[in-house]
């Protein structure tokens, strides 16, 4: 083991500051991944449509409601619980699958980590 007044105690491989410096670098790209990763899931469309069709929402990756369709024939002045429940339903599942885009696009870039412990 040797001493170098720059690199303090070596032993001939990597210093814990070089491998702390290669760590820093695989982190930063880490994260440009998610975050390009993110906005190509926010520019996506999803959608979603139920009743058998007479109900339909578009929401894009960043979860907002872009339209939401009713065809005349869902449109019932008796019945307007059902839908109700039609948008609802066609709302949650459009969200349920951005959502879902969003996670396996993420799990693509950490290899399946869960870095959310540490605020990623």
């Amino acid at each position: 083991m040797g001493y170098s007044a720059r690199r303090g105690f070596t032993n001939g491989k990597v210093s814990g500051a070089q491998r702390q410096a290669e760590l820093q670098q695989k982190i930063a790209a880490m994260q440009e991944q998610m975050n390009a990763t993110q906005e190509a899931v926010e520019a996506q469309e999803f959608t979603a449509s139920v009743g058998g069709g007479v109900v339909e929402a578009k929401v894009n990756g960043k979860k907002e409601v872009l339209s939401v369709t009713i065809k005349p024939e869902a449109v019932d002045p008796e019945d307007v619980e059902m839908l109700q429940d039609l948008v609802v339903s066609a709302v949650n599942e459009a969200l349920r699958q951005a959502g879902d885009a969003m996670e396996k696009g993420m799990e693509g870039v950490t290899g399946g980590l869960n870095l959310g412990a540490f605020g990623l």
